[in-house]
Formats: C-alpha cells, structure tokens, sequence
C-alpha cells in the first residue's frame, strides 16, 4: 500500500498556510495557526484519527479569525481528496459517537466523492478562547467541501460549549479514520456501483 499523504500550499492576500497530511500516521502533530482553539481541535482530531499532520497558518488576525481558520480548514480539505487518490479499496462510509463529559456528539461521514455537510449544533457562548462558535460549522463545511466528503455532525446535548465542539472534532477523527481505512475484500476496487467515485 503506497502512502497516502498530500502537501498543500496556499497564499492570498489574507493568509499564507503550508499543510502537511498522511492519513496514515500515528496521530502526531505539529500545529501553529495563531488560532489557539483552532489548533487544539486539529491536534486533537490527528490524535483521535491517527492521522500525522502539520499545520502552519500566517493569516489577517489583526482583523479577526476567519480567514485563518477557514484557509486552514479547506487546505485541510483539499489534503484529505489528494491523500485519498482514487479512493481504491477503502471502506468509504462510517460514524463515530464521542462523548466529552456531559456531551455527546455524532459525526457520520462518507467519502463517495459527493461535497455536503449537515452541522447541528447550537452554543451559548459566542467564543471559545480566539474561535467564534459561529464558525465552527463553517469549518466542517469547508472540509467537506474541498475534501469531497458528505459529513454530517450533531451535537445530541451538553451544556459546555468546549466540550461540544471537541466531541465534534474527535467524532471526526474518528469517523474518517474508520471510513479511510483498506477494506481487504474490497482489494484495489472502487466502493461504489458506479465504478468510479
């Protein structure tokens, strides 16, 4: 099996972001985008899907957040779609529940090749640390966006906004690391009827 990593650049006139995936790693990370919650979901989410990832954001913070965290997440998209190649033999659909403390959180993903995101998750806070909670569906669309991933994520209850959204992002370590992984009956085939994703 050949490795499946991918190195994506991206410059604009708000932010400068190297990023480096291999889907499959051990969960090592090395993550700077000055959004500190930013990062501390993406370590987490390369711990909890085993993926090694590198993550390195200059952005327009003097003006605010966004454009950072959402170059950041669709580079991380875009990484996710090259790694994956053809998409030969892998399982292609699964879940993850998480629970962090009082919360519970559900990510269902598939990687048929279809972009759409579902998010259902409601805050009480507007920030955690320098991240608007307004953002945080953004984030996954974006992923599922440029990865080319159906991703649906639900917060089924809890009352701490941080442990919501970190549910969120293990669930989706998780669910990817599960629908990424070779299915040995599929050998090198496409998981799909179409023959092709």
């Amino acid at each position: 099996m050949t490795e499946r990593s991918a190195t994506i650049s991206r410059t604009t006139g708000e932010t400068a972001i190297s990023l480096v995936l291999n889907l499959d790693g051990s969960g090592q990370s090395a993550i700077s985008t000055g959004v500190g919650f930013l990062d501390h979901m993406l370590i987490l989410w390369a711990k909890h899907g085993l993926f090694d990832l590198s993550v390195s954001a200059h952005g327009d913070l003097h003006i605010d957040e966004h454009h950072t965290a959402e170059d950041t997440c669709i580079c991380l998209g875009r990484a996710i779609d090259q790694a994956l190649g053809e998409r030969r033999g892998i399982v292609r659909t699964a879940h993850s529940f998480v629970p962090m403390d009082e919360a519970l959180a559900l990510v269902a993903v598939d990687l048929g090749g279809r972009p759409y995101c579902v998010v259902q998750a409601e805050f009480a806070t507007p920030r955690l640390g320098q991240l608007g909670t307004d953002l945080v569906a953004h984030l996954f669309e974006s992923i599922a966006s440029h990865g080319r991933l159906n991703l649906h994520a639900q917060v089924l209850y809890g009352r701490n906004d941080h442990h919501k959204v970190e549910a969120l992002f293990k669930a989706f370590g998780r669910a990817l690391d599960a629908a990424t992984r070779h299915d040995p009956r599929l050998a090198d085939a496409i998981p799909s009827t179409k023959g092709v994703l």
